[in-house]
């Protein structure tokens, strides 16, 4: 009864339109008043045990460092860094939104943030150049999808307090997978603009790169400093977000002077919505993830998992089914913090590592994100460029396919994620 009423409120609710983190707060509360007689005071106790935490700090600051070097014109430099590094190859354009994807994925932590931010600067300049706009919009979010794999991101902050993993380990695994993905996506995209005879533009020039490495470096640095600091000692993963922040708001006003007084306001308000709403929906999967604890579910699901296989690469690819689901349905911090408390102790049990469990997770709802009918940055491009979904989802399915083919990678090859972590003896 339980189960079935908190799952039907859920998907009620989300077909109506409700907002991720109101579906799942109401039907929690349905649930504690109309079958568990539960007093709703809990409702609002839950939710706020849930980001009760010194950790959690990191995300409105993680949040502001990405607004301030947004505002501050490091979208478009990083765009011309990528550019001068492969748009000289056939299809460049598409390629640049690939590599820009990577690079601004180290600053914003958010899967959407890179997405739009990207969207926005390169989705007309390839319509312009003859690349059709549905097209344009598939690599734009696809290219995406990186933002939470890439360090610093949201997504692995929240697992890494959810499941008291290092958040330092969980940015390190995510380098390699994230590259590979990017790397994957600028493949597909060669492929496919050379079928259709694009060309690159100008040639490759070493003052090029230099010059534009030059105009972009202090933007680069910034997940530099962030890790550096982290494992050099000088502070933890809550207080590099802060020092992250600082970072980009004096290289906005001081070193590419495109930040001003005047944008403070607006620059601040949007990162403090954007850690509202994440908080929000965290403080709700987290009362959503406590009632169906309480419901056994964990249990259930390990007892399910255990009967079918109690090989860890069959639990892993079962795992990828769900969470690629779950992410076409859900946030990805909200997966994280109802499904980590539920698969994560099965996955131990099983012997398997739980930074590689985490950062596997984070690109299994990254690739959610693309996923058709609903994944989230579908409706980021598609509100840019006005082009219909399905139009998208046709001319996205190439990079849904590869994307699939390195999950399959990264599952079968942990060291993929692991390397790093291990390489400096964490």
């Amino acid at each position: 009864m339980l189960l079935w009423l908190i799952f039907s409120c859920f998907v009620v609710l989300l077909i109506i339109g409700a907002p991720i983190g109101v579906a799942l707060g109401l039907s929690s509360a349905v649930v504690l008043y109309a079958v568990m007689d539960i007093p709703l005071i809990v409702v609002a106790q839950r939710m706020f045990t849930a980001v009760d935490s010194f950790s959690f700090m990191a995300l409105p600051f993680f949040m502001l460092a990405g607004a301030f070097m947004s505002a501050g014109g490091v979208t478009k430099r990083l765009v011309t860094f990528a550019n001068s590094l492969v748009g000289f190859i056939a299809g460049g354009l598409a390629l640049v939104v690939a590599v820009s994807g990577m690079f601004f994925a180290a600053i914003s932590g958010s899967s959407a943030a890179t997405t739009a931010a990207i969207g926005v600067s390169m989705i007309d300049e390839m319509v312009k150049k003859g690349y059709k706009k549905d097209f344009a919009a598939a690599v734009v979010a696809s290219g995406g999808t990186v933002g939470i794999v890439i360090p610093p991101s949201i997504t692995m902050v929240v697992y890494g307090v959810i499941a008291g993993v290092s958040i330092g380990d969980l940015f390190l695994g995510g380098f390699l997978p994230g590259i590979l993905m990017g790397t994957s996506m600028c493949v597909v995209s060669y492929i496919i603009c050379r079928r259709a005879g694009f060309k690159g533009e100008g040639r490759l020039s070493l003052i090029n790169i230099l010059r534009s490495f030059k105009d972009s470096f202090f933007a680069l640095m910034m997940p530099v400093i962030i890790i550096g600091g982290i494992y050099g000692g000088v502070f933890t993963p809550t207080e590099a977000a802060a020092v992250a922040a600082v970072y980009g708001m004096f290289i906005g006003f001081f070193i590419y002077k495109e930040l001003k007084i005047k944008d403070l306001p607006s620059v601040i308000l949007k990162a403090a919505v954007s850690t509202t709403v994440i908080m929000f929906i965290v403080g709700a999967a987290n009362l959503f993830g406590w009632i169906l604890t309480n419901a056994q579910v964990p249990h259930k699901i390990g007892m399910m998992f255990a009967s079918i296989s109690s090989n860890p690469i069959v639990f892993l690819m079962l795992v990828n089914v769900l969470l690629l689901f779950i992410g076409t349905l859900i946030n990805a911090s909200a997966a994280v913090v109802i499904l980590t408390p539920i698969l994560l102790p099965v996955a131990i049990s099983m012997g398997i590592n739980p930074v590689f469990f985490g950062v596997l997770a984070v690109v299994n709802l990254a690739i959610g994100c693309i996923t058709p009918p609903v994944g989230l940055d579908l409706f980021v491009v598609t509100a840019i460029t006005k082009v219909p979904i399905e139009k998208v989802t046709k001319a996205i399915l190439p990079y849904l396919l590869v994307l699939l083919l390195d999950l399959v990678i990264i599952t079968y090859f942990p060291q993929i994620i692991l390397f790093i972590p291990n390489l400096l003896g964490r």
